[in-house]
């Protein structure tokens, strides 16, 4: 069913954005479930790439190389049609793949507007220089979102939440793969 599709290499810098949940309609075209409120990756993409699920059935090996027709928002999911999905069958043999996108794909950000995936991994230091930790989630909790930093205190792995607000920090590095804060390691 899935024969048609191009076996690839997973771009370096794919990032894996949602998963396909089913099969929507009668024509191929597919449902799937977003990691983010505001899925914009995948409308600014026509390449996507598809990697089986990690648990379940699995219908396809490797990487596959999907070219969207069309994606649009549809209540709390985004529909899509693909080349090369003709079908309702084909449509459900992808149900569960994970879906990835370039990250080069990605829409540009406005000033001082960040991708959660740009900053898992920067290091975290205060306006003294004293390294806070290494960012390893961000959580969203509702009015803000908070730094969620891998440290260490007393020879043990620890926590540090830092809200992700202009009044905690300074500037962002990209580059420099830096956050600089205010904040102090005692709080």
């Amino acid at each position: 069913m899935l024969t048609s599709l191009e076996s690839v290499e997973l771009p370096a810098d794919a990032v894996e954005v949602g998963r396909i949940a089913d099969a929507w309609g009668i024509k191929g075209w597919f449902r799937v479930l977003p990691y983010s409120a505001d899925p914009e990756a995948l409308f600014s993409s026509k390449r996507w790439f598809l990697q089986p699920a990690e648990r379940g059935a699995k219908t396809f090996a490797g990487t596959l190389k999907l070219a969207i027709k069309e994606a649009r928002e549809h209540s709390d999911s985004v529909v899509a049609t693909a080349h090369d999905i003709p079908d309702r069958n084909a449509a459900e043999a992808l149900k569960g793949a994970r879906v990835f996108i370039p990250r080069s794909s990605f829409p540009s950000s406005a000033p001082d507007e960040y991708y959660w995936v740009d900053l898992i991994g920067l290091d975290v230091v205060n306006r003294e220089g004293v390294a806070l930790g290494q960012v390893r989630e961000l959580l969203s909790t509702g009015p803000q979102t908070v730094l969620v930093l891998a440290c260490e205190a007393e020879g043990r792995p620890q926590e540090r939440m830092i809200p992700f607000v202009s009044a905690y920090v300074d500037g962002v590095d990209l580059p420099g793969r830096r956050i600089t804060v205010d904040w102090q390691p005692d709080y």
